[in-house]
């Protein structure tokens, strides 16, 4: 999958050379120079006299991000805000530019839950708004539909998408009390509470409808995101995978992508398949998961961590990054977790490494006492943040 550089005012940059640079290429780190011409990386080679001087900066791959529920939280920045979309998708926009975000997947749920009102339908209207905003954002954006079978409309919302969506990546997702992500109780407890003010009664109410639409919906709903996701020529990827029975039921139904598996019995099972594993990068950094499952650090010291994902924390990608190349002792390693690793599970061919002829989405990055400054964003070789 390509795109072919372009920008709002029908410009492509010319040239730019970036010199006296660290270069994080493909398996090492070194000094460098890098030629950025039409879009593209044109040349990788040794020091040169001129060109932009880095001071010594890191330059690395753009980041590729392949979910995030970022734009929702812009979408709705207070409980019961629905705030302009169009100024939440640009916000969005150039905060993932900011970071160091050069393409993403945006997350957009489909299964809505009208009966308490906890989930209403909205992903047709927001990939609407996402698609005609394309000429005029920063960075690449593409679809990624969270497809929940525990819903009452799976069905229907599915039906209203098609192959020109620009729809990436379809995940799998089944939120039914009492297992997978939740399969404490409590913790599920906690969240619903917490966020929608329920109260006890309620909530006993919520699990009570929740597990009878698995029951009456969740296989012909499973069986339809699967279908539609082949259509589409979309990644196919399953979502808290718990048991080796999940993802053995996943690798039959063609998912090549785990996101956050929330235990080593199924991050194993999954690279028994050959299913990339993706943790969030707020669980690396907070040092576990906030739902009691499996830490992401336990996973990469069992090389069983593939891809990272900001999640809901949009700075935490560049983080995990240098964190994971500390843990392993390879900071390419550690980048390849968050740009050439996403890319090539989500199919995309022309970006996340530094490589003559692969798309020039690039960052450049200070480290200061330890912690990541960006300093520069380009995307198709012209800069962005």
């Amino acid at each position: 999958m390509r795109d072919t550089p372009s920008f709002p005012d029908g410009k492509t940059a010319t040239e730019t050379v970036l010199t006296n640079a660290t270069l994080i290429l493909p398996g090492e780190v070194r000094k460098g120079s890098i030629v950025l011409r039409d879009g593209l990386i044109a040349e990788i080679g040794g020091p040169s006299a001129t060109g932009i001087d880095c001071e010594g900066d890191l330059i690395a791959p753009g980041l590729i991000e392949l979910h995030t529920d970022n734009l929702e939280r812009h979408m709705e920045p207070r409980p019961g805000v629905d705030w302009p979309h169009s100024a939440a998708i640009a916000a969005h926009d150039a905060e993932l530019a900011g970071c160091g975000i050069t393409t993403v997947f945006d997350a957009l749920r489909v299964g809505s839950i009208h009966r308490d009102g906890s989930y209403g339908k909205y992903a047709r209207k927001v990939a609407d708004e996402i698609l005609a905003a394309r000429p005029n954002l920063r960075i690449s954006h593409r679809i990624h539909l969270r497809a929940e079978v525990c819903s009452e409309t799976l069905i229907d919302e599915l039906d209203e998408f098609g192959p020109d969506d620009r729809i990436g990546i379809v995940s799998v997702m089944d939120h039914t009390p009492g297992q997978r992500q939740f399969r404490d109780i409590s913790k599920l407890e906690q969240y619903v509470r917490g966020k929608h003010g329920k109260s006890e009664a309620e909530f006993a109410e919520h699990v009570a409808h929740l597990t009878d639409l698995r029951a009456r919906h969740g296989d012909a709903h499973e069986a339809a995101t699967v279908a539609a996701a082949k259509a589409w020529g979309a990644v196919l990827a399953s979502h808290d995978d718990t048991t080796e029975e999940q993802v053995s039921t996943s690798a039959e139904y063609g998912i090549r992508l785990a996101e956050f598996p929330t235990t080593v019995e199924a991050a194993r099972a999954c690279h028994a398949h050959g299913i990339a594993t993706i943790m969030g990068a707020p669980n690396l950094i907070r040092g576990g998961s906030h739902s009691g499952n499996v830490a992401a650090a336990e996973l990469a010291k069992a090389d069983l961590l593939d891809i990272v994902s900001s999640d809901y924390v949009p700075a935490a990608l560049l983080t995990s990054a240098f964190m994971l190349g500390e843990l392993w002792g390879d900071l390419a390693r550690g980048f390849g977790t968050v740009t050439a690793a996403p890319a090539r599970s989500s199919g995309l061919t022309d970006r996340g490494q530094l490589e003559a002829g692969l798309r020039a989405d690039l960052i450049r990055i200070a480290r200061v006492d330890g912690t990541p400054f960006m300093r520069e964003t380009w995307v198709a070789g012209r800069r962005v943040a």
